[in-house]
């Protein structure tokens, strides 16, 4: 019985686990052609932001990059991004996975 008892807690202990990094934030790096000032940056916010799912949007004008993060188990389609983008007025060069802010900076 206290085997049984055992395997239960840790197969829920797992299945916990499992769901908390699935259901965590996620970052993604857009590389967008044409940002060039800050009225770009704010047009580009603003659809990106729009977008169902995203919570923060982050934009480098002069890397021409755009950190999006999505909210718990929310993730960003590139078909999405693209589209919020183009409506923006820029084009997408390229989306990609990125490291959460915090993550990035404890690699350090």
């Amino acid at each position: 019985m206290k085997r049984i008892v055992q395997i239960t807690v840790l197969a829920v202990g797992l299945m916990l686990g499992t769901a908390s990094a699935t259901a965590a934030p996620q970052t993604y790096k857009l590389r967008v052609d044409g940002l060039s000032c800050p009225f770009c940056a704010y047009g580009i916010e603003k659809k990106l932001g729009a977008v169902s799912g995203v919570e923060h949007v982050a934009v480098d004008i002069a890397s021409g990059t755009v950190m999006v993060t999505t909210a718990d188990g929310a993730t960003l389609d590139e078909a999405v991004a693209r589209k919020a983008v183009k409506e923006a007025g820029f084009s997408l060069r390229g989306l990609q996975p990125a490291a959460a802010p915090q993550e990035a900076g404890q690699a350090k």
